[in-house]
């Protein structure tokens, strides 16, 4: 398996560098693709982003598949005006914590935010498989198990 790239690497640059372009391309667009628009906010022509780079691909399906508890999420706390980041508390019923003070109006922006945030907080090995468990069969996070 592929190591995530190390912090102050080119690659790790180049990386956030793409998302942060895909991100850009995509202002004006409901919801959120890692994708580059031909014409920025307009999703008739893509590339790019995930479709072009699998670093990136690998890295955020290793983000994608993380443990509920501690994960970062975006709570829109003003319909389609405000954003912010909170944190999951992986135990059913009790609601995440925001992060920090931080309100966002700009969909994109905030989705780079977690990104960023996301990448900081994972070692170089995230997703190997060392660090593979049962999930839900570990009995161990609080669900109910029948």
């Amino acid at each position: 398996m592929e190591p995530i790239p190390r912090k102050g690497t080119p690659e790790r640059q180049r990386l956030i560098d793409t998302h942060k372009a895909c991100m850009d391309s995509m202002k004006g667009v409901a919801g959120n693709s890692v994708l580059q628009c031909g014409t920025p906010g307009d999703t008739t022509i893509i590339g790019g982003g995930v479709h072009a780079d699998p670093v990136l691909k690998r890295v955020l399906l290793r983000m994608r598949g993380e443990s509920p508890k501690g994960k970062l999420i975006v709570i829109c706390t003003k319909v389609d005006a405000e954003w912010r980041i909170a944190r999951l508390s992986g135990i059913r019923g009790v609601p995440p914590e925001f992060v920090d003070e931080i309100v966002y109006t700009d969909e994109q922006e905030i989705q780079h935010a977690v990104f960023l945030m996301r990448l900081e907080e994972l070692s170089d090995s995230y997703g190997f498989p060392e660090d593979f468990h049962e999930g839900w069969k570990r009995r161990d996070d609080n669900w109910p198990v029948t």
